[in-house]
Order: C-alpha cells, then sequence, then structure tokens
C-alpha cells in the first residue's frame, strides 16, 4: 500500500461527494412533492430547507423545470465523482498489484534451487497471476465498497431519524438481519476459497506439465491418458466451486427476499403513516430513495466480504512465497580480484541433498588455471552434482571448495556464477531469435563477437542456411530445432559470456562424433586462457583434458590423465574398453 495511500484517499474524497449528493437528490424531491405540489405548511423540517434553498415553494411552482434540471445536474455531478472515485482507486490497485508481481518475481529468482526442487510450476504461476488478479480485484472495489458502506450507514441514520424517527427505525429493522446473516454466510465459505484457489493451481499444473510435454505425449499416443490425467483435478476444481456458487447463491436468495420484507415494510408503514396524516408523500419517497441506496450496499455486504475473503486467502499463499528465504548471502563476503584466474581447488567435499544418502562423499581435485580437467563416470555418480556446487545453486555439508583460494561460500553468490560459463545437460532455449538466445550471456555483444561464438561452437553454418540467419525465430524451448543443434547454440551462448571457467555439463552428447571432435578441437584453441571442465561419456573426445577424474557412487575412484587411466586398471579401463569395442563393432569395414 506504501505509495498508493494518496490515490485511495482521493478516491475515498470522491467518494464521500458522490454520497452526499446522491442522498440530496432525493431531499429536492422530497421538497417539491411536499411543499411546492403538495403545499405541506413548512413546519421547520430538514426538507423546508431545502425547498427555501431553491427559492421557496411558490417559486419552485412556479417553475418545476427547476427541480427536475437541479435533480439532473446533482445525477451528472455524482456521475463525476464517481468516475472520480473508480479512477483512483483502479489507478491504486493496478499499481499495486505491478508492484507485487515483480516483487514475486524478483523473490523467485532469488530463491534457493531446493525451493524450486520441491515447488509446482503451475501452483507458482497460479500464486503469481490469478492470486495477484484476485487481490488487484478487491483493492480496486471491495475496499471502497466497505467504505461506501459505512458511510452510507453512517449517513443515512442521522438524515433518516430527523425526517421521521419511526420510519427511520422501521428502516433499520432488517438490515441488522441481513448483517448478521453475511457474516455468517462468509464464516461458511471462508475454507472453500483456499480449496478453490488449490485446485485451481492443480489445474494449472497438469495444463503446464502437458504442454511442456506435449512431443512426449504424442510420440507415446498418450493422448487419452493425458485427458483421463486432467478430468481428475478439473472436476476436483468444478465441484468445489460448485459447492461455492450454492452457498453464493443461497446468500443472494435470502438477501434478496429479506430486502423486499423490508423495502415492503417500509411502503406499508408509510402509507398507513400518510393515511393517518402524520407522513407526507414527499418523506415517504425519500425514505424509498434513501432506502435503496442504504440496502443495495449492505446486501453487497455479504459478496464485499466474500471478495474480500478471497484475497486474504490469495494474499495469504503469496505470503507463502515471499516468506521463503532467499538464498544467503556472506555477512561480509571477501572481495576477490575480477575476473578470477579459475584455479579450483576441491578438497574432502560432501554433499547430500536432503536424504540420508550422500551424493558426493569426501571428494579432493585441484585444476589449475587454463587447465582441463573431464569428469568421468555412471549416471548418478555426482558429475552434475559438482557443477551445481561450484554454482552454488547448493551449498555444501562439509568440506571445502575454494575459488582463486577464497572459500566459495565466503564469496556472493552473483559474483561466483559471474565467473562460470556454463551449458547444462538440457539446455534451455527461450522463445526468441537465435542471435538474441546467444546474446542472453552477453546484452549488447557485436554481431562479430555473436558470429565467433557460433562458430566456436560449430553451428555458425547451420545458422546461416537458415531463411534469417541469426534472426530466425526458434519455438518456445528451442523446439524447432535439434537437439545437437540446441546444444551448440547453448554453447555459443557460453562461449560468448567468455568467463574464467567454462563448465560443459555433457553438453555435446545430442552431437555426432565428428561435429563433437571440431568443438573440442576448437576449444582446445583456447587452452590456457580459460579453465575448463568437462562432463562427457564418450572418452574418446577426452585424450586431450589435461587432467580426468573417475567417480562412482559419489566417490573419486581415480583421477590422471587419459594415458595414464588407460593404463591402469579401474573403472576408467573398463569403460574405454567397452567403447572402444563398441565403436570397432560399428565401423565400417576397411574397403582398401
Amino acid at each position: 500500500m506504501s505509495g498508493f495511500r494518496g490515490k485511495y484517499a482521493w478516491a475515498i474524497v470522491a467518494l464521500f461527494f458522490y454520497t452526499a449528493i446522491n442522498y440530496v437528490t432525493p431531499l429536492v424531491a422530497s421538497a417539491t412533492i411536499d411543499f411546492a405540489l403538495s403545499g405541506e405548511p413548512d413546519d421547520g423540517r430538514l426538507t423546508s430547507g431545502v425547498i427555501a434553498a431553491m427559492g421557496g415553494a411558490e417559486f419552485v411552482r412556479e417553475r418545476l423545470w427547476y427541480p427536475a434540471l437541479l435533480m439532473v445536474l446533482l445525477t451528472v455531478v455524482a456521475g463525476v465523482f464517481a468516475y472520480c472515485k473508480g479512477r483512483f482507486a483502479a489507478q491504486a490497485s493496478d499499481g499495486i498489484a505491478r508492484r507485487l508481481k515483480d516483487r514475486l518475481y524478483d523473490h523467485l529468482q532469488r530463491l534457493p534451487a531446493k525451493y524450486h526442487d520441491r515447488a509446482e510450476t503451475g501452483d507458482l504461476i497460479q500464486r503469481c497471476t490469478s492470486d495477484v488478479e484476485t487481490l488487484r480485484l478487491a483493492l480496486s472495489s471491495q475496499v471502497v465498497e466497505v467504505s461506501n458502506s459505512l458511510l452510507l450507514l453512517l449517513t443515512a441514520l442521522p438524515i433518516m431519524v430527523m425526517l421521521d424517527g419511526r420510519m427511520a427505525a422501521i428502516s433499520f429493522v432488517l438490515i441488522v438481519p441481513i448483517i448478521l446473516f453475511g457474516y455468517i454466510y462468509v464464516g461458511r465459505v471462508k475454507h472453500l476459497f483456499k480449496e478453490v484457489a488449490e485446485a485451481e493451481g492443480q489445474v494449472t499444473r497438469v495444463v503446464q506439465e502437458n504442454l511442456t510435454g506435449l512431443r512426449v505425449v504424442r510420440a507415446f499416443a498418450q493422448q487419452d491418458f493425458e485427458i483421463s490425467k486432467f478430468a481428475e483435478p478439473n472436476e476436483l476444481y468444478r465441484d468445489r466451486s460448485l459447492r461455492l456458487l450454492r452457498l453464493m447463491a443461497w446468500y443472494w436468495a435470502v438477501s434478496d427476499l429479506v430486502v423486499l420484507f423490508q423495502q415492503a415494510l417500509v411502503l406499508f408503514s408509510g402509507a398507513y403513516f400518510i393515511a393517518t396524516g402524520s407522513l407526507t408523500v414527499g418523506t415517504l419517497f425519500a425514505f424509498l430513495m434513501f432506502l435503496n441506496m442504504l440496502l443495495w450496499p449492505v446486501r453487497q455486504m455479504g459478496r464485499t466480504l466474500t471478495e474480500l475473503g478471497k484475497s486474504v486467502v490469495a494474499l495469504t499463499r503469496m505470503g507463502e512465497i515471499l516468506s521463503e528465504p532467499e538464498e544467503g548471502a556472506p555477512e561480509s563476503p571477501a572481495t576477490p580480484v575480477s575476473p578470477a584466474e579459475g584455479r579450483i581447488e576441491v578438497s574432502d567435499l560432501v554433499f547430500g541433498y536432503g536424504g540420508a544418502d550422500k551424493e558426493l562423499k569426501g571428494i579432493s581435485f585441484a585444476v589449475e588455471p587454463g587447465q582441463t580437467l573431464a569428469i568421468v563416470g555412471p549416471s548418478g555418480s555426482g558429475k552434475t552434482t559438482i557443477m551445481s556446487l561450484l554454482l552454488r545453486l547448493y551449498d555444501y555439508q562439509s568440506g571445502s571448495i575454494r575459488l582463486d583460494g577464497y572459500e566459495l561460500t565466503d564469496l556472493d553468490r552473483q559474483w561466483v556464477r559471474s565467473q562460470f560459463s556454463v551449458v547444462m545437460q538440457e539446455p534451455f532455449l527461450y522463445s526468441k531469435t537465435i542471435g538474441e538466445n546467444i546474446r542472453l550471456s552477453r546484452h549488447g555483444a557485436v554481431d562479430d563477437d555473436v558470429t565467433e561464438a557460433a562458430r566456436l561452437a560449430d553451428i555458425h553454418d547451420t545458422i546461416s542456411g537458415f531463411g534469417e540467419g541469426y534472426g530466425t525465430q526458434i519455438g518456445e524451448r528451442g523446439v524447432t530445432l535439434s537437439g545437437g543443434q540446441r546444444q551448440r547454440v547453448a554453447l555459443a551462448r557460453a562461449l560468448l559470456q567468455d568467463t574464467p571457467v567454462l563448465l560443459l555439463d555433457d553438453a555435446l552428447s545430442a552431437v555426432d562424433a565428428e561435429t563433437e571432435a571440431t568443438i573440442l578441437e576448437a576449444l582446445r584453441g583456447r587452452h590456457g586462457r580459460r579453465t575448463t571442465l568437462v562432463i562427457a561419456h564418450r572418452l574418446s573426445t577426452l585424450a586431450h583434458a589435461d587432467k580426468v577424474i573417475v567417480l562412482d557412487h559419489g566417490c573419486l575412484v581415480q583421477q590422471g590423465t587419459h594415458a595414464e587411466l588407460v593404463e591402469t586398471d579401474g573403472l576408467y579401463r573398463r569403460l574405454w574398453t567397452i567403447q572402444t569395442a563398441l565403436e570397432n563393432e560399428l565401423s565400417p569395414p576397411d574397403e582398401s
């Protein structure tokens, strides 16, 4: 609300004038009926002051167009204030919603990876869109409606008492039951708001997952299964929504009935008092108009409280995100020279994702600046985990990782990540042009730098073959490119960043052996300038590495050069023997 209180203050001011004018209009009509048309004597009533302000009964009687014109003008002015009220409230609520979305998005960017590991993307989207919209609608209308209801009650009661105390008492007989009924109704439906929001989040999650994996679904002909999987959360959302709507229908039906009884009670009571001569027609007319203005916001109270209840639930769900602690920062971060030299030292590293088993168990190795380290091992041996720890996506439980002699946990995360370029196992590309995807790592890079990075990644010729070259639009997640093309575009993006350390997490698994050899040959030209860590399963491509470490079940079982490990009995030699035998078996026979 900070920064928007002024807008709401102006909305309340406009609401005050809007309400005041709406109360003056019935008094003009009442005074005209009683004094100008019926000729009632001036007995000091409130309406007698109104007729005097218009010039007197005789003046108005001769100019009946005058009160009519006055009522039209008052209605127009009231409409202007109503517009101002809505405009100021909308500006404030839209500003708050925009600020809240920015805050949620910014906070999600800073939450640790372990939070995103357990969070459901569809539910997060729901909280950042639908829940924010629910709050915006409540702030734009319901906050003002609550103020309107209170202002009407506080203003109407003294005016109606001044007109006729008996009729004022009769007019308020059923208002208290309506308010109590609205309070009970909100208590009954409050828990349903959260249930409906959660069910809608499940629907969003299933749709998001299905659309993301649409090609997989079709490849396995699982459309019918996915439709049936969507049916369950969709039916749950429907059932909870219908239950909420049924309760809302009961509220509107009962409140309508009570409102009609209240209007009938005032009408029949007023008719009786007119017949006995203790009430004027103009006063009854004023009461009926006041009652219509008063009953509408009172009747709307249930809906207002309902919307406020939904907004409270939405605010709670958003608060659950904002209450999550962001990635911790060291109290006094070390300040190494930037850019880093690229020396990495790992000692007795132990890490687990939260379970009893540890993914890394006492790993130790070192890489000097400019060297290339290859990390080899079976799936699940901890190779990618090492990359994640280097990027500080997670923090290790014990042991040490030092970058240029500085403990990694003593350094600012953003600075650490700015020293690494990374190509993940599954490269992510945005639904933008190829050039924009490459430039994501270095905004403002000139075309020559982009082209050079693409040449190093052996993707320049492929891009040039597209109709629009680097301006070619690719689909979401790069689906219009092949797996190998996506990996090479991601590699070009990492090379364009040109950081001290390059991390390749099985980044060439989707390219053929010849292309991989071409890329690695190009990367060897950078040898001595950038530290490179490579995860690969194709051992023949690792012969150029300065050092190879072999992992198995989270333990470092071997390390040395490719030549040394091939000659040493162990896991690396067994893997090399298997791969060499397969390559020889699959290679075409020599025709010479």
